[in-house]
């Protein structure tokens, strides 16, 4: 094996740290203060935690619909960029801005409807802890507060991903970490009752988040409008909301896969999770306790991969199709050799987390157990992720629609499913770690699809249009 095809040259990963590490910053530090959050939530009751993060699991099906809606179009801003069409840029941006209006105004509508069936979905008599009329309000009390932050998150993402899609990383970055600070300092003063304030619990959690959502919306605006030298997307920007209608259905029909995808897969996340729910409010505890950690850990592979469409689709947009292939085949060395360590250290360390929180001791050794499971599969989790954003950067949404959703639903799901009808011969800790080792097969599936080459394309040319140059060897 040459190794040189996949360990790349100082320049090289200078140029991934650059787009990269903005990211992982911004990202750590809010998957970092949401552990804070939810440990402030999680020291109330386990009702109030539970509860609180069954909604959470409802507004992860939210933002991974506003990442699918806005995908196809960043795919095209990318590809904009790496030629220097300006009016591309600007006319994904107000693609972005439509798009994400209508389905927060959407999910607003949906939540606001089906809050309590959603929710009491989660709730399973399955241990003598735990109260689940008590979680079930803390749930609902939390949501509606939430909604009103829906709709500038929405915004606010149209925003972050043109920037980011444009070489600017650093202020989204900043807005975020403006976010997570006005969350924070919110959350001790509102949960708690500081400062001569009433102690509002999960009332004041809510509240916190959703002011946090218009701060960074805020700071994106602000920013953005002020230096568009660096934004030159929002030059004129809203002086129409007129697309090209070639362009329009063109990301249509890139964006309305991807919007699916991102749907059902996490809608399938949330679906899973229902069926580890049915062995008590215990599991709903644990689970919490360790995806809240594994995100904190997971930041630098989730950061590589948004590098691997962003770096990889302006070498397309650029038509430099063989670097394209060469820097790919680097960036997911690196990604999955950054996911062997990271997990390494998740697994060290998971004994060390779940003992800050005020839960049974069941649920905090089943959340030990859970982490320890989730760092294993970590390497295999980084590649399926690298694979999924090389193959959407060059526009193969049916295949990365076949990749993400259809797999979880075919393969997942069913077992999922099946394990939790013999709940009764099957106990949580066989359950979640079969449903994870599906990891390995979805990686082996990436490895599979990458082989074949179809996605090394470049889709739109200097003029605007789509390009019809492809390059499908191996």
């Amino acid at each position: 094996m040459n190794l040189n095809k996949y360990i790349g040259d100082r320049k090289f990963y200078r140029t991934v740290l650059k787009v990269s590490v903005p990211m992982m910053i911004q990202n750590g530090i809010t998957n970092f203060v949401n552990l804070l959050d939810n440990i402030m939530v999680g020291s109330l009751s386990m009702e109030a935690m539970s509860g609180v993060s069954i909604v959470n699991q409802f507004i992860f099906v939210f933002n991974l619909m506003i990442f699918g809606a806005i995908s196809a179009a960043g795919i095209f801003t990318a590809q904009y960029h790496g030629i220097g069409n300006r009016e591309g840029e600007r006319d994904t941006f107000r693609f972005k801005m439509i798009i994400n209006v209508v389905a927060g105004i959407l999910g607003i509508a949906v939540f606001a409807l089906f809050d309590d069936m959603l929710i009491s979905g989660f709730l399973h008599e399955g241990s003598a802890e735990g109260d689940l009329t008590q979680a079930l309000a803390h749930g609902k009390e939390y949501l509606g507060i939430i909604l009103i932050g829906l709709l500038p998150y929405s915004v606010s993402q149209a925003y972050a991903s043109t920037m980011r899609e444009t070489g600017e990383t650093f202020m989204p970055m900043i807005a975020s970490i403006v976010a997570v600070a006005t969350n924070f300092i919110l959350n001790l003063v509102l949960i708690f009752g500081l400062l001569g304030l009433p102690a509002l619990g999960v009332s004041g959690a809510a509240i916190a988040t959703t002011v946090s959502r218009y701060a960074e919306l805020a700071v994106l605006i602000l920013w953005g409008h002020s230096h568009t030298q660096k934004c030159g997307f929002l030059v004129g920007a809203f002086r129409s909301l007129a697309i090209p209608r070639h362009l329009v259905g063109q990301i249509t029909v890139k964006g309305f896969p991807l919007m699916a995808n991102e749907f059902f897969w996490s809608l399938s996340v949330t679906m899973r999770n229902q069926c580890y729910s049915v062995h008590g409010l215990d599991v709903v505890a644990a689970q919490n306790i360790s995806s809240t950690i594994f995100n904190v850990f997971n930041v630098v592979y989730m950061s590589l991969g948004v590098s691997v469409s962003i770096i990889v689709g302006n070498l397309l947009g650029a038509g430099k199709l063989e670097e394209a292939r060469d820097s790919d085949r680097k960036l997911i060395a690196f990604s999955t050799a950054c996911g062997v360590l990271i997990g390494m250290l998740m697994a060290v360390t998971s004994p060390l987390f779940p003992r800050i929180y005020e839960a049974t001791d069941a649920a905090r050794s089943l959340a030990t157990y859970m982490m320890i499971v989730s760092a294993i599969t970590m390497p295999f989790c980084s590649y399926a992720n690298a694979a999924y954003f090389t193959l959407r950067s060059g526009g193969k949404v049916s295949v990365t629609l076949l990749f993400d959703s259809v797999f979880m639903w075919v393969i997942v799901m069913p077992l999922a499913f099946g394990l939790s009808l013999a709940r009764n011969a099957v106990d949580i800790r066989t359950m979640y770690a079969v449903c994870s080792a599906t990891e390995m097969l979805k990686a082996l599936f990436g490895y599979i699809l990458l082989r074949r080459g179809t996605w090394v394309r470049q889709l739109v040319t200097a003029e605007g249009g789509m390009a019809r140059r492809e390059n499908n060897s191996k």
